[in-house]
């Protein structure tokens, strides 16, 4: 069975191709125009071994937002889409991952209900290069979660360093997803008593 999930996502302010494949090798393709963003959805590929094309054409002239915000938003749905019915995964992750002076610790449960956790030092520098807005970090991972359906902990208990905080973050994410995408040897049908996920 192929775990890919692509979308497509086009409205008047942006359009959006997104495809992953849970059983990759880390391969990105990337382009968003955000820079950093595209640095952050490159750790994602590579640390969660997901293989991932992301082609983002947006309202840059206005700014960042909603390129970033509708591409997280399809990303979520693609990942969605490749877990499929999420029979025999581990359902469950978690990962540390420090970066210099900042930790990042995140918890996911590919639950079917979307809920997230999200703290992270306060008096970041509110711009990471030019055209990157720190508080859209909480904003990805919102988009992402309601997309995906899955309930997501993340937690940054110390860091200074605006890029080093939000990178630990998505390698942090890239690993936990990871864990919790992957076929678990020992189970067989849906990881939930109810029978479904």
């Amino acid at each position: 069975m192929s775990r890919v999930g692509r979308v497509e996502r086009v409205t008047k302010e942006t359009s959006v191709l997104v495809e992953v494949g849970l059983d990759g090798t880390g391969r990105v393709e990337v382009a968003t125009g955000v820079g950093f963003f595209d640095h952050m959805l490159a750790q994602l590929g590579k640390h969660g071994l997901f293989d991932l094309t992301v082609k983002t054409e947006g309202d840059l002239h206005i700014d960042a937002h909603h390129t970033i915000e509708d591409t997280a938003l399809a990303l979520g749905a693609a990942f969605r889409e490749a877990l499929g019915d999420k029979s025999g995964i581990r359902r469950f992750g978690s990962a540390s991952c420090p970066l210099d002076e900042s930790l990042a610790q995140v918890t996911v449960d590919l639950s079917g209900r979307p809920y997230l956790v999200h703290s992270e030092p306060e008096g970041l520098a509110p711009m990471i290069g030019p055209d990157y807005d720190t508080t859209m970090t909480r904003h990805i991972l919102e988009s992402l979660v309601a997309q995906a359906a899955i309930c997501l902990h993340v937690h940054v208990p110390y860091g200074r360093n605006a890029h080093h905080v939000v990178e630990a973050q998505f390698k942090a994410l890239a690993r936990a997803l990871r864990e919790a995408s992957e076929p678990d040897p020992r189970a067989t049908g849906v990881p939930s008593t109810k029978g479904v996920l």
